[in-house]
């Protein structure tokens, strides 16, 4: 992918060096560099609010995949918390039966 910052600032050389070159009178000149200066200024702008929008979406679009992964480790933490309450559940009614044969015994 290509800087866009990179190109801009070739953009800005470039202009920069045509008009200083050019054989023109030098308000001419002035005007047509402020002018393209201006120019460059506004796509820096937009370029720099395209960059923002595609952060912000990114971000947002992580939010919510981070969101999603975390309600699913809750989920599947709930089901395995679930089979371990059953297990132990299990163990217990069987010490209570074993606790039962001791208590008649004695």
């Amino acid at each position: 992918m290509i800087d866009k910052g990179a190109l801009v600032v070739g953009a800005l050389i470039g202009a920069a060096a045509g008009v200083l070159l050019a054989p023109e009178k030098g308000s001419v000149a002035r005007d047509k560099l402020k002018k393209e200066g201006k120019e460059i200024k506004d796509q820096i702008t937009n370029d720099f609010t395209e960059v923002k929008e595609d952060l912000s979406k990114a971000a947002s679009s992580g939010k919510e995949k981070f969101k999603q992964d975390l309600e699913d480790f809750a989920s599947k933490s709930s089901y395995k918390t679930e089979q371990a309450i059953t297990f132990l559940e299990k163990q217990l009614a069987i010490l209570k039966d074993k606790n039962k044969i001791l208590q008649k015994t004695s």
